[in-house]
């Protein structure tokens, strides 16, 4: 089997399983969670650097004012979609966060064709279409926009489409964004203890230990999905990258008793035919290639 495949999909289940490390935070706010995760990160990737030498890629940064610019975007943009993610999961959302990321692929369909100028083929269209059939079914039926799963697919559509176009790889390029979120993470961090509260005053031994457990927990399938990218094509890549929201619903459901009612159940039909048009339109696209 291509090595490949197997680090991406350890990436893609990894990623799935978030939310039970995750669920180990309920006392801690969503937002404290993520500036430890923060970090903690960055110490994280800092030893690797270290361990690696892999500093070269500094030195050019100080002449380059938009790539700093563009990775304090990306950092922004990451930080929000952590935050809402950690939210979602501590307050029972787990069923959304599953929604947003099924939606993710279409989402970056629209946001290439907007952004990058490329020409979707008329099966994209047409699933994203059906996608889009799907939220507003949601929404119909709850009454109001499925924001959690909104917010998660535009959040990390974005990222991703600056990620596409930046200079770095996915070790330096966390590195940056973390190093440059670092200063605001530990300085909030450092407000709330002076207050006397946060984890870093209130929390015990067990909490401590998984927030800090919260920097490798991040990079490393990062880390993997970056191995395993450089080794299997897109086609492979965009369908394995379905395990995950797969997880988060299963999660969801069976482990957190989420509702999934029959309603509920059609908005997420609809999304799952438009990923399966997706899916089988970029395989025959592929197939012709060939």
């Amino acid at each position: 089997m291509n090595p490949g495949i197997f680090y991406a999909a350890l990436a893609y289940t990894a990623w799935g399983l978030f939310p039970l490390f995750f669920k180990q935070l309920l006392g801690v706010n969503a937002l404290e969670v993520v500036m430890h995760r923060t970090v903690w990160s960055l110490a994280f990737v800092l030893c690797l650097l270290l361990v690696l030498r892999r500093w070269a890629w500094l030195r050019p940064l100080r002449q380059q004012p938009r790539v700093l610019g563009a990775f304090a975007l990306s950092a922004t943009l990451l930080v929000a979609n952590w935050t809402v993610y950690v939210w979602a999961v501590q307050n029972d959302h787990v069923l959304d966060a599953s929604l947003g990321y099924f939606i993710l692929p279409l989402v970056n369909v629209a946001l290439g064709f907007v952004f990058l100028h490329e020409r979707p083929r008329p099966g994209q269209w047409v699933a994203v279409a059906v996608a889009a059939a799907g939220v507003l079914w949601l929404t119909v039926q709850a009454g109001r926009l499925p924001w959690v799963a909104v917010l998660l697919a535009l959040t990390f559509g974005f990222y991703g489409l600056l990620r596409k176009v930046a200079p770095l790889g996915a070790l330096e390029g966390l590195a940056l964004e973390t190093l440059l979120l670092a200063p605001f993470a530990a300085g909030l961090l450092a407000w709330w203890a002076w207050q006397g509260r946060g984890a870093l005053v209130q929390g015990d031994a067990a909490t401590l230990g998984w927030l800090v457990l919260a920097g490798p927990i991040t990079a490393i399938p990062l880390l993997l999905f970056a191995a395993g990218a450089r080794r299997v094509s897109m086609a492979t890549l965009g369908l394995l990258q379905y395990i995950a929201p797969s997880m988060l619903l299963l999660l969801g459901v069976w482990l957190y008793g989420e509702a999934f009612d029959a309603r509920r159940a059609v908005g997420f039909v609809l999304i799952w035919v438009a990923l399966l048009v997706y899916s089988a339109e970029g395989w025959w696209a592929s197939t012709q290639r060939r």
